[in-house]
């Protein structure tokens, strides 16, 4: 669907105003005369011999920080910006959601700025005329379908923008960090529409600084950092690196990019870079001990040494170290095969190195595909923090919780954050630092990943008939 060769994009940067009528006119002048011209700008690269290709029916989903360059990446895959060097190949109608009301004119009303948008997208205005109603009734903004969209509000911006680029049925949808400006019940109405058009085998390019939105929508990853392309693989394993990157400090992140480069090297080599995992990143999932006749000898309540995490990975240390992480049970048991409904400690120790105020203990549970499902963190609970942490010190770290999880394998975060010489951050997380498999139950209807204590009652006609 999409094949992106060598793409570069430079800008000269001046750094004041003259310097711009210098460059037109100075290196000209000085040719003229047999001298060699002189520079009034820096070079600047916003990407950097980037390639990749995205195959029909794909969800790719590009993480990155800020200023990587991924906006201007979309920009120039959508034909709205040229490529300084390098060629891009896009195969069908192609939907953008680049940035709020693009394409818009603040002047003409929303219905006209639908049918507008709709001729820039190549589609004619007898099909958008039996298009419009489903249109406006995802943008569902009422009469201001019909008012200028400069009195729209961001969120009816964004409402009419969406609904306009998705219901065109385009083969290819890139969006743009747009879905984070609706409220909560548009944005479920607009992870539904993009279901669908995934179920429909469209292809999707999806720009974003939710790791979790990337772990659930996308089935391929990309990290770009300072422009380049610096990872590729699954999305579990980009987000995870993602990670490391946007929580390192400003002297760590070198450090941490040049590891990654080294990953994706490595990736590439195993074959792993294309989504299929590698040696390097696969989560092993090891069975239940077993006797000769395949018989589980046990259900519960105890420690598989082969259920271990291959995908751990470790965030910069900022002023603390976490280690010897660890699910207990009650009794101070070391177990990684639990039951459900019963209680466990989930146990790690930090030591501090630097001086911190206003200490936070967090772990979060996730499904082994990197959905997360729920945990506890104590930085914003006042009662909880502590307040005062000396460098040389440790903490043992305890949370005791309740199995609610249906039979299946999950992995445990943790993480400490503080404040430390006023400024506050994450001060270490280890991402997928254990693993834990519930057993099997037998008899249960639940599905998923919570136990949401089914009961079933199925009645026949006449005893419902009966009752009413």
């Amino acid at each position: 669907a999409i094949r992106v060769r060598d793409v570069s994009k430079h800008y000269v940067m001046f750094e004041r105003p003259e310097d711009r009528f210098k460059q037109m006119v100075v290196p000209r002048l000085e040719r003229l005369i047999g001298r060699p011209p002189r520079r009034y700008f820096r070079d600047f690269a916003a990407l950097s011999d980037i390639s990749f290709e995205i195959g029909r029916g794909e969800t790719v989903g590009i993480i990155g920080r800020n200023g990587s360059g991924k906006s201007t990446l979309l920009q120039i895959i959508c034909g709205t910006l040229q490529p300084t060097t390098g060629s891009v190949e896009v195969n069908g109608r192609i939907a953008a959601l680049l940035e709020l009301g693009a394409g818009f004119n603040p002047e003409f009303t929303g219905r006209e700025n639908v049918f507008l948008n709709a001729s820039i997208l190549g589609v004619p205005r007898k099909e958008m005329e039996w298009r419009f109603d489903d249109i406006a009734r995802f943008a569902d903004i009422g009469p201001f379908i019909d008012q200028p969209v400069k009195t729209y509000s961001s969120g009816m911006y964004v409402r009419l923008a969406f609904a306009t680029a998705i219901n065109v049925d385009p083969d290819i949808l890139v969006v743009d960090e747009a879905l984070s400006v609706g409220d909560e019940a548009f944005q479920r109405k607009c992870f539904a529409r993009i279901e669908e058009i995934k179920d429909k085998g469209g292809t999707i390019l999806f720009v974003s600084h939710g790791a979790q939105t990337i772990v659930q929508l996308c089935s391929r990853a990309m990290l770009v950092d300072a422009g380049e392309l610096i990872l590729e693989g699954r999305p579990k394993t980009v987000v995870a690196q993602y990670q490391r990157l946007v929580n390192a400090s400003s002297e760590g992140a070198g450090e941490i990019r040049a590891s990654i480069l080294q990953a994706d090297e490595a990736l590439r080599v195993g074959g792993g870079t294309n989504g299929t995992p590698s040696s390097a990143t696969k989560t092993e999932v090891a069975e239940p001990n077993r006797d000769e006749n395949n018989r589980i000898l046990k259900y519960a309540d105890y420690f598989d040494p082969a259920l271990k995490s291959q995908s751990t990975v470790y965030l910069e240390e900022r002023g603390a170290r976490i280690h010897d992480a660890r699910i207990l049970t009650l009794s101070g048991e070391r177990v990684n095969v639990l039951q459900l409904g019963k209680r466990y400690v989930f146990e790690y120790f930090v030591n501090f190195s630097a001086q911190a105020s206003n200490v936070g203990f967090g772990m979060f549970v996730k499904a082994l595909n990197g959905a997360g499902l729920g945990g506890a963190n104590s930085k914003n609970t006042l009662g909880l923090q502590l307040k005062s942490v000396s460098g040389g010190t440790i903490r043992r770290v305890q949370y005791e919780f309740e199995c609610g999880f249906l039979p299946g394998t999950y992995a445990v975060n943790c993480g400490v954050t503080g404040t430390v010489g006023g400024d506050g951050f994450v001060m270490h997380r280890v991402i997928d630092v254990e693993l834990f498999r519930v057993a099997s139950e037998p008899n249960m209807i639940g599905t998923g990943f919570f136990n949401i204590e089914p009961m079933l009652t199925v009645s026949s006609e006449s005893e419902f008939t009966e009752k009413a």
